[in-house]
């Protein structure tokens, strides 16, 4: 078995990127708080470059290829914050980007990805199709494959998120993240259980898209073959890199109803005036949902991105 990441390995991730995303604010609120009973740290990656924290490991994961393995560009497919993260670090060092992503992506993401330079080719809107057609282009074009998650770069930088929220907000007794392909949370509870051995780590997926929680309950990778679910970034499958990480150093895998997703978003809205895309809200929904119980605690909540397709949300 391949060895898990390291803290060193996330330190060296945010020595690399440091000059390219930014530093997230960690937001609080007195409303939230009281409805949830304790204390509540937002970690805003809505903000971030490309407005997702996919910045962090798609740039980590650009920059740390040779000269000779970037020589021919860059590819990767994603159903959008991924493949605008890759594009962008592409044109920032100078390399070409070739962006996989699936009929019916979110309109705001693909014009994201075109207007960072990315070349977009369609495929199925499926794993199989994704990386079927990925492959292809890499055939093509020679170019370096940056996989959205299973990728030990791309993990690592996640992984910084997690460092800065436990700077900004410190003795954090629960860290909650989303679950798509399992990269995030990868990096965030390898940076969590090494810097605050004593803190749960919990991710939370969409129950259309419930992969990981199947999983991580039967102790064996169960990959997902059908996503119904308004979160698009987490209609991925894990890899078994990343649910090797999971089943190490996560403490529980819960899921979310569609509903409580859409009311997440709203609060966090209200509340907080910022906005976050349906993947994003998951985390704060499964408090809302009680499915986590945070009352008396202090818990980090990693929003995730706020790359909102408007015309596909269905408020209530």
């Amino acid at each position: 078995m391949t060895p898990l990441l390291t803290l060193a390995d996330i330190e060296a991730a945010r020595a690399r990127i440091a000059p390219h995303v930014r530093r997230t604010p960690v937001l609080t609120s007195e409303v939230l708080d009281a409805a949830a009973g304790g204390h509540l740290y937002f970690k805003c990656e809505n903000l971030q470059e490309i407005g997702a924290f996919k910045a962090r490991g798609a740039t980590n994961a650009v920059f740390a290829l040779s000269e000779a393995e970037a020589a021919r560009g860059v590819a990767t497919h994603s159903s959008g914050n991924h493949g605008s993260a890759v594009a962008r670090a592409a044109r920032l060092r100078g390399l070409p980007a070739y962006i996989v992503m699936p009929e019916g992506a979110a309109r705001p993401k693909a014009e994201q990805v075109e207007r960072l330079g990315g070349k977009i080719t369609y495929s199925a809107p499926t794993q199989a199709g994704r990386e079927a057609t990925v492959a292809e282009i890499v055939a093509a074009t020679g170019a370096a494959l940056i996989h959205p998650y299973d990728n030990r770069h791309v993990m690592a930088g996640q992984g910084t998120a997690a460092l800065e929220l436990m700077e900004d907000a410190p003795d954090l007794d629960l860290v909650l993240a989303p679950i798509g392909g399992g990269g995030l949370i990868s990096g965030v509870a390898t940076a969590v259980k090494a810097l605050r051995p004593g803190a749960q780590v919990i991710g939370v997926e969409p129950a259309g898209a419930d992969d990981a929680a199947r999983s991580f309950a039967a102790h064996r990778r169960i990959p997902l073959t059908e996503a119904r679910t308004i979160a698009d970034g987490l209609r991925a499958s894990l890899s078994e890199d990343t649910f090797a990480h999971i089943e190490a150093r996560v403490d529980e895998v819960v899921t979310v109803t569609e509903p409580a997703i859409v009311e997440a978003m709203r609060a966090l809205w209200e509340a907080l005036k910022v906005v976050v895309e349906p993947s994003a809200a998951v985390a704060y929904a499964a408090i809302r949902e009680g499915k986590v119980d945070a009352k008396g605690k202090r818990v980090g909540i990693i929003l995730t991105g706020g790359n909102v397709d408007l015309d596909k949300l269905p408020w209530r």
